[in-house]
């Protein structure tokens, strides 16, 4: 499994349920690594995307409330049954997207994390654990990625569990 995050200066990722840098490269290569694979996600990140489960990829979620699982969703309410659920596959095709409390549960289960570095600091409430500060993972390749139609510079960064 992988993990694939778009992150500010400090690891922050979101601000009340939504992304703080929003980057037309960033969500291309988002949708190019993650199509025909599976995406594993909390709850609150599915309700985040406007058209329900994402088109063309399975789409896994963990919620701890019996009621919710929207049509095009496989739901589960524990991270064991989740992680059971896509264990048959390609663990290069199953890729976590969030939100906080599921990055920071499974990060350690992933191979590698395929980050968006955003350069500026934002208001958040949410963060992704900070790869830089852990020796469990390496940069394995940084692409520079561009500038936002905000203006923030942002770089492509793989690193790799070891």
């Amino acid at each position: 499994m992988n993990a694939i995050v778009s992150v500010t200066r400090d690891w922050a990722i979101g601000l009340e349920g939504g992304l703080l840098v929003h980057g037309k490269a960033d969500m291309h290569r988002f949708v190019e690594l993650t199509m025909g694979g599976t995406v594993l996600m909390g709850r609150k990140t599915l309700e985040s995307f406007p058209g329900g489960p994402l088109k063309g990829r399975r789409n896994v979620v963990l919620s701890r409330d019996p009621h919710f699982c929207p049509e095009g969703a496989e739901c589960y309410r524990c991270m064991d049954d989740a992680l059971t659920a896509v264990a048959g596959e390609d663990p290069d095709k199953v890729w976590l997207i969030g939100g906080a409390s599921i990055y920071k549960a499974l990060i350690d289960e992933c191979a590698r994390a395929y980050v968006t570095k955003n350069d500026v600091v934002l208001p958040a409430d949410a963060w992704f654990p900070d790869l830089d500060a852990d020796p469990a993972w390496q940069v394995e390749t940084v692409e520079l990625g561009g500038t936002t139609k905000r203006g923030i510079p942002f770089e492509f960064v793989t690193y790799r569990h070891v």
